[in-house]
């Protein structure tokens, strides 16, 4: 689970790894996409679908087949990719407290899948650094389709969430299913932030993106 800085996170990210494992489902991940973004036309759909992204509705939450289909990845030993916040967020956006830059809630179908996997998966916090430079968001067409050269990138790999934390969260006695996937969410949104300030400081990098190319 990382957070989104821009369009180009997921096949920068990914496009780096050996060309075998790009053979083998079990060792590429399964992503979720949004349908507006990704699934706009025949050959747009048939190219995301191919690459193991999922189509996902915004606005129609948690119960949509698109979070079912993720569960059942991970439930089959799949690696499952989310991006928590749902949507790209660039640092001058993050809210802050008290002098602490807060990421954007996370979405509550990141517990849900944590919720009704078979057992607890491995849950690794992901945190990104540079990609809101390289694909800025502001830009005016035709630049804002095009990655700016020089972007100082890095992709940082937490320790997996420890088990004991999902399961109290799993285990909240006397908590509704809602307030369980939200504590499971809480979670991982906490795990990544503190992952974020150890690489980015308090403010997660928060600087202003130039609106020129």
């Amino acid at each position: 689970v990382a957070n989104h800085l821009s369009t180009l996170d997921d096949p920068v990210m990914w496009g780096v790894l050996p060309t075998a494992t790009y053979f083998d489902s079990k060792t590429t991940r399964w992503s979720m996409g949004a349908a507006d973004i990704c699934f706009t036309n025949p050959v747009s759909s048939a190219f995301f679908r191919n690459g193991q992204v999922i189509e996902t509705f915004r606005g129609r939450g948690i119960w949509q087949p698109a979070v079912d289909l993720a569960i059942e990845k991970v439930n089959n030993g799949g690696w499952v990719h989310l991006f928590g916040e749902g949507k790209v967020c660039q640092t001058p956006t993050y809210d802050s407290q008290n002098g602490v830059a807060q990421l954007t809630r996370f979405k509550w179908g990141v517990g849900r899948i944590i919720m009704e996997a078979k057992s607890h998966p491995t849950v690794i916090p992901i945190w990104l650094t540079g990609f809101d430079q390289l694909m800025p968001e502001g830009r005016k067409p035709p630049f804002n389709f095009l990655p700016r050269a020089g972007a100082d990138l890095s992709i940082t790999f937490g320790e997996p969430i420890p088990a004991e934390e999902l399961f109290e969260a799993a285990n909240s006695k006397g908590s509704s299913e809602d307030i369980v996937r939200s504590k499971l969410t809480d979670v991982v949104k906490k795990r990544v932030e503190l992952l974020g300030r150890s690489v980015s400081g308090l403010m997660l990098g928060q600087t202003q993106v130039p609106r020129s190319l």
